[in-house]
């Protein structure tokens, strides 16, 4: 897969019909807000489980899913210092922080090299790979590793944006628009979208794990 496979043009269109002042209900592509059915789906899959995931394992895989999300804001602000697209990146990170009203995430990713964009969407692909690992590690039933992986993922989103925000002072708002993924073409939002599927996400998991031990 190479850079012309993230559709730039596209990319450049939809954010410019995504005022950032303004609240979104909808993200794009129109699919991507089928997203919110996660949480729902999960309830009914997860309800009858009975004892679902043990405190330890959440314990464990919270851990790993918050340190990936750090690394992964990390990552992010590399690209975008190593694209030149970061204002006040030779400096503190207090430089960064007071230069974000030029900064604007979504519209970054369009502005890449090529060559740093496809990497970007090779490191996605290793990303879930790595968040399904674990899941497959934690748990050993089919059900169970579906919930392993879902935790993982949401603590790991919500913690991208706390680790983006400790560093760089960025989301400032949650009507911020983001680039949520680039596969098989860019997932764009507002940031208050993935969070809140995140959220329900976990909220659903842990009225389904009805035991904990520790």
């Amino acid at each position: 897969m190479d850079g012309e496979a993230l559709d730039k043009m596209s990319l450049h269109a939809v954010y410019n019909l995504l005022p950032m002042s303004q609240f979104q209900l909808w993200a794009q592509p129109w699919w991507v807000n089928l997203l919110i059915l996660i949480p729902l789906a999960a309830f009914f899959s997860f309800r009858r489980a009975g004892r679902l995931l043990g405190g330890r394992q959440l314990v464990v895989i919270t851990l790993f899913a918050a340190a990936f999300g750090f690394v992964e804001a990390s990552v992010v602000v590399y690209l975008r210092a190593a694209a030149g697209l970061l204002p006040g990146y030779t400096g503190s990170l207090a430089d960064v922080q007071l230069s974000l009203e030029i900064y604007q995430q979504a519209k970054s990713i369009s502005q890449l090299p090529q060559s740093l964009a496809t990497i970007e969407v090779y490191r996605e692909a290793a990303t879930m790979i790595m968040l399904a690992t674990v899941a497959l590690l934690a748990a050993g039933t089919t059900r169970e590793r579906w919930a392993a992986f879902l935790w993982a993922f949401a603590f790991w989103d919500i913690f991208y944006y706390v680790g983006l925000w400790a560093t760089v002072r960025w989301p400032t708002s949650l009507k911020d628009l983001d680039v949520l993924f680039l596969i098989p073409v860019p997932w764009i939002a507002q940031v208050w979208f993935p969070v809140l599927v995140s959220l329900l996400t976990l909220l659903v998991i842990v009225l389904c794990c009805k035991r904990f031990r520790l």
